[in-house]
């Protein structure tokens, strides 16, 4: 086996897990880049949040103090990733660290399993309207 040939296995890229479980991962990489252009502060926080989401076409629900809700987190943007006819809708939460100055992205857990379905609940007040 030549060099080249050996490269060329390692090359190879694994196929996308079926269905659309794909999509998703593809918005959060989506989400993540577009967030790490944040270089404001707890004001500018809401906003570009805001800006962000509509840019990769999410939307963008609220944000509140965190209130413990999250480790190192100040404030929290419930976004939701797709729309009612994409079998890909999801709740994100983006967090604005405890120093005011950086980002991340948070998907539900256990411990936020109260603030997922409030943000589900608000989407259907407002499909509602």
């Amino acid at each position: 086996m030549t060099a080249s040939e050996t490269r060329s296995e390692i090359a190879v890229a694994a196929p996308p897990p079926p269905g659309g479980d794909a999509a998703l991962p593809m918005a959060l990489l989506e989400l993540e880049l577009s967030l790490d252009r944040f270089s404001g502060n707890k004001d500018d926080f809401s906003s570009f949040v805001r800006t962000v989401a509509s840019d990769i076409g999410g939307e963008f629900l609220f944000a509140l103090p965190a209130s413990g809700l999250v480790d190192n987190c100040l404030t929290i943007a419930a976004l939701r990733q797709g729309t009612a006819d994409d079998l890909a809708e999801t709740i994100l939460f983006v967090c604005l660290d405890e120093d005011g100055s950086s980002i991340r992205v948070e998907q539900p857990s256990e411990r936020t399993a109260g603030l997922t379905s409030f943000a589900e609940a608000f989407v259907g007040v407002l499909e509602r309207i």
